[in-house]
């Protein structure tokens, strides 16, 4: 596996929708539990996270951990508390052992789609590397997405950020993310190819100018060479009454230009 692989790759339609389901990633991590990291590596992301990120004293929490090596050069990098969670107890406690004499991690069972064991306000930061585009590929993406940045929205501080590192385009990752009230900003980072090299050479910390309306004002369109990452930053408002109605009620019908299935979303490439 390298990567650059997106959640759905290799996968079949039945396995995909199994991505929002502990008993899939128990499965999968104890068929494979060597150190993988989805998409990106943590060298190739410094520069944004240093960038929108303070180092000092700060809780960081990173959703659908893993097995990455990214928290752990997160924390060699001088980020003191990295929170991580993930829906797999398979993999949580293997990482509880692996980095049980690292005080700066720390590694708990939990499903993005409730995180009521954290406080309102705790982080500073969320970073996601896949989770979210793993649960749009399952079943009830509509729900679960909206669960997820509801909850991502709740527990970060103000003015905090949520860093979602993804395959999403804006035509199909902004409609989703513009639900909730924070500044949404667009970087690009191109697919890492064999040695950990970007084939990109636009500067990561340069951010794609939006339109008024959110879109995109330059083509980047559905590159497939590309990763998209989306860098939301919480405003000092509430909730939007939209979100919640989605929540409550779910859509009355399916929309597939907002949120799209595993293969017209792309995810399969």
């Amino acid at each position: 596996m390298t990567a650059g692989k997106s959640p759905a790759a290799g996968g079949s339609t039945t396995t995909t929708q199994a991505y929002g389901e502990a008993w899939y990633w128990d499965n999968r991590y104890s068929q494979d539990p060597s150190t993988f990291d989805w998409y990106q590596k943590y060298p190739s992301l410094a520069p944004l996270i240093r960038l929108y990120v303070p180092t000092h004293h700060h809780p960081i929490l990173v959703v659908g951990c893993g097995n990455s090596g990214l928290s752990e050069e997160m924390a060699d990098d001088g980020y003191n508390e990295v929170i991580n969670v993930d829906i797999s107890r398979v993999v949580i406690e293997a990482m509880q052992t692996k980095y049980s004499d690292n005080p700066m991690m720390k590694y708990m069972v939990m499903d993005v789609r409730d995180m009521s064991a954290f406080d309102t306000r705790s982080f500073a930061a969320v970073i996601d590397k896949g989770t979210l585009d793993s649960l749009l590929c399952g079943h009830n993406a509509q729900q679960n997405a909206a669960k997820v940045l509801v909850e991502v929205w709740r527990v970060l501080k103000d003015k905090g950020v949520y860093i979602l590192i993804t395959y999403g385009s804006p035509v199909y990752r902004l409609p989703v993310l513009k639900d909730l009230s924070w500044t949404i900003k667009l970087h690009v980072i191109g697919k890492l190819q064999s040695g950990n090299t970007s084939n990109l050479t636009r500067d990561l910390t340069t951010p794609i100018p939006l339109d008024a309306n959110g879109g995109s004002t330059e083509s980047v369109g559905m590159n497939a060479d590309v990763h998209y990452i989306y860098v939301c930053i919480k405003l000092l408002l509430k909730y939007s009454f939209d979100m919640f109605f989605r929540m409550s009620l779910g859509r009355t019908k399916h929309e597939p230009a907002v949120w799209g299935n595993c293969f017209r979303c792309n995810c399969i490439p």
